[in-house]
């Protein structure tokens, strides 16, 4: 009952700030790449624009205005007195200047009718829908609910930009005519696209920026990942529409970097190279990443896998599809974290003929990682959050402390939860 009330207060004040100073909206919804893509917007606009793109995955009901004040949800959630002093602070905001002109926002969606609850207060003027995959199937039971529910945030934008290569067409005919409608990605019927010419590890990718308003642009990027791309291609089609010319969009691009936790590379122990990707994961994500790690020539390439939450029914299928997207040509060791890995992803991973180990805990899968990492290795860590944690795995690698600093997850709240979930981890001996 008091979450609802503060929610309610609050979107009363983010409906009166954006009313009050008429903020341009860019709003980002989707299955997957939502942050990624949110903070690549945010980097290219910045060229011209003074922007707001709150770093975390503020994109909940009660979030969302928190990111609009540019404030942070208190560490203590349970004491009124906490959300008194969030309250005041948004009134006290409201009477000063606003320093943003343009506010990038995340749109999540947990359940059937979460993105069109936003529509109460916010009217984007350029939406971005990033992809259509498994999520949180436990209340959307259909892959075609959730292209319902992320599509459903064009219904109310002004302009509207489908990430073409992760939304089907057949998804894509759900958008109601009239709609103004652009595609990005990197095939050759999106409107704005990347084309990749190289990839270099450590460097990023060359190639070019395709686009009706600008014809063809040699960018360079440095980013891993192909669903990676997308997200720049994204960030270049906003900043397009948004009147940015042909050399702060460029700019712009160059200057994306990854996000903690999404497809960022670290030093490893060894001079391995660790792909951090710890942040979250869902079946369109993990394989894109294996793709990745395919790509990074390498005399040892690990794969550390963890479990992927909220998937309801489609869990197990879901599960052995990763598992299947394990290449043994390609890996040295699948490591999995967590009981659905364990139980799916990791005999699907085997029956391709990948060497497999399991672990329960993100300290455990590190630890044999550590003891089997071989001199220039590539390691992969990808995996959801409750009950995974594969951040924690990460740090067995790692080249020095310094390192974990770009960690996800790192607090004492979250070490605490990890704590009471697996207990404190085990040394481990070089």
């Amino acid at each position: 009952m008091i979450k609802t009330i503060i929610t309610l207060i609050l979107e009363f004040q983010a409906r009166r700030l954006l009313k009050k100073r008429k903020p341009f909206v860019i709003a980002v919804t989707g299955s997957a790449g939502k942050t990624s893509t949110k903070i690549a917007i945010a980097t290219v606009l910045s060229q011209k624009y003074k922007i707001l793109a709150h770093y975390g995955s503020y994109n909940t009901p009660i979030a969302l205005p928190m990111a609009i004040f540019d404030l942070r949800i208190p560490l203590t959630l349970k004491n009124p007195l906490s959300w008194l002093q969030v309250l005041w602070q948004t009134e006290s905001l409201l009477h000063k200047p606003y320093p943003y002109q343009v506010l990038v926002l995340e749109l999540g969606a947990d359940h059937p009718g979460d993105i069109e609850y936003f529509k109460k207060y916010i009217h984007p003027d350029i939406a971005v829908v990033t992809a259509v995959a498994a999520e949180h199937m436990e209340y959307f039971g259909t892959i075609e609910a959730v292209a319902r529910e992320e599509l459903s945030v064009a219904s109310f934008s002004k302009e509207t930009l489908i990430n073409c290569d992760d939304v089907s067409q057949d998804y894509a005919k759900l958008v109601p005519e009239g709609i103004n409608l652009d595609t990005y990605g990197t095939s050759g019927v999106a409107e704005y696209r990347y084309v990749v010419q190289d990839f270099k590890p450590g460097i990023g990718f060359t190639g070019s920026l395709v686009t009706r308003e600008f014809g063809e642009q040699q960018v360079p990027l440095a980013v891993v990942g192909q669903h990676n791309i997308r997200t720049v291609a994204a960030a270049a089609a906003v900043g397009i529409k948004m009147g940015l010319t042909a050399q702060q969009v460029i700019a712009g691009m160059q200057q994306v970097r990854p996000v903690n936790g999404r497809m960022n590379l670290l030093r490893g122990l060894k001079e391995s190279l660790i792909i951090d990707d710890t942040y979250n994961s869902s079946p369109i994500s993990a394989v894109a990443a294996l793709q990745s790690l395919y790509s990074f020539p390498s005399p040892q390439r690990i794969a550390i896998l963890g479990s992927m939450n909220e998937l309801g029914a489609m869990s197990a299928d879901a599960h052995k599809q990763v598992g299947e997207a394990c290449n043994p040509s390609m890996l040295d060791w699948v490591i999995t974290i967590g009981a659905n890995a364990q139980q799916y992803l990791a005999p699907a991973a085997a029956a391709k003929g990948c060497q497999v180990r399991s672990f329960m805990s993100p300290y455990q899968a590190g630890a044999f990682a550590h003891s089997v990492l071989q001199e220039h290795a590539v390691v992969l860590a990808k995996g959801s959050q409750n009950g995974v944690f594969a951040e924690e795995a990460v740090k067995e690698l790692l080249h020095s402390p310094e390192e974990e600093e770009r960690l996800v997850r790192q607090s004492a709240d979250w070490m605490a939860i990890k704590e009471k979930q697996f207990g404190l981890p085990e040394p481990v001996d070089d």
